[in-house]
């Protein structure tokens, strides 16, 4: 008898013991599913919050360097032909439309100098519609030779629309490839619908959107444009400069627009840059014009890399 009691307790030990366990298995399972939700657990590069961090800036652009590199190199994609140009410049029945308007608001307000101002635009945008079609004329001829194995280039643009959006369409009508690389900007949402769907890519930094424009650069064209289309003019010009980028040809499209807009002999002639570099870019005003430069470099070079005779 005497040995009843402790068993008993014993057995009510047990009995206590497997009820905590029971009402903390609960707790337990509670736990590991907080476990397996929680953002420390996740794998680090299926990590949306940390990706997006201050702390993995680097990593971001190293994506946004390799993304492109990759996706281009399984296109067989290795030359490429620039085309800049503002994204204001519409196709001529757009301007004409809006040149309408203003015309109207004009009538129903003749008063008005803010309406007087937007009507002289409209009546600029309806003449500077002509490059929209010069641009999109000049990628159609590219893209058909391109298609018909006489080069290997590939029309790249900013992705957005004006200038941009007719060199992408221009090489969809010839129904060949055209890149795009896009960035979200004030007023332009989405890439414009011309651009080949597996080459269209989405850019965060402008530094490495411009990385991708030169790397595999064979020539570029600069239409009509802003303060987006000097900036790129410029950094593609200082590249040639400082010998940084191989020799290609710089074609700046509307003589007259862009000896209006920049002196470059007074640059010149002020010692600011030499003579020679006045060479690292010509002028055309024809889509056939900026095309027959490209080749012409193109014939020279390669007639300069074939091997003397023996």
């Amino acid at each position: 008898m005497a040995d009843q009691f402790p068993r008993k307790q014993t057995l009510n030990t047990e009995a206590a013991d497997l009820s905590w366990r029971s009402e903390d298995q609960s707790l337990v399972d509670q736990n590991l599913g907080k476990i397996l939700e929680s953002a420390s657990y996740r794998l680090a590069h299926a990590d949306g919050a940390l990706l997006e961090s201050e702390e993995m800036r680097g990593v971001r652009m190293l994506l946004e360097i390799t993304k492109p590199q990759q996706i281009l190199d399984a296109e067989g994609i290795s030359s490429t032909i620039i085309i800049f140009g503002g994204v204001n410049i519409i196709e001529r029945a757009d301007a004409e439309e809006r040149l309408a308007q203003a015309e109207a608001a004009v009538a129903a307000a003749p008063e008005s100098r803010t309406l007087q101002r937007q009507l002289r635009r409209s009546r600029t945008q309806l003449e500077f519609s002509r490059y929209y079609d010069a641009a999109r004329e000049f990628t159609r001829l590219v893209s058909q030779d391109q298609q018909n194995g006489h080069h290997s280039h590939v029309v790249v643009t900013g992705g957005g629309p004006g200038v941009m959006e007719a060199a992408n369409r221009g090489a969809f009508d010839a129904g060949g490839r055209s890149i795009g690389l896009s960035i979200k900007l004030p007023g332009e949402p989405e890439p414009n619908p011309y651009i080949t769907p597996e080459l269209c890519f989405q850019f965060n930094y402008f530094a490495l959107r411009k990385f991708h424009f030169v790397m595999r650069s064979a020539a570029a064209v600069l239409f009509p444009g802003g303060f987006g289309t000097l900036d790129e003019l410029f950094e593609v010009l200082t590249l040639r400069q400082t010998a940084i980028k191989s020799p290609m040809p710089v074609i700046l499209y509307g003589k007259e627009f862009w000896s209006r807009l920049i002196d470059f002999d007074y640059l010149a002639d002020c010692g600011l840059i030499r003579d020679e570099h006045l060479d690292l870019f010509q002028f055309a005003d024809t889509p056939e014009e900026a095309w027959s430069w490209i080749q012409a470099f193109e014939a020279e070079r390669d007639q300069a890399q074939e091997p003397l005779a023996a």
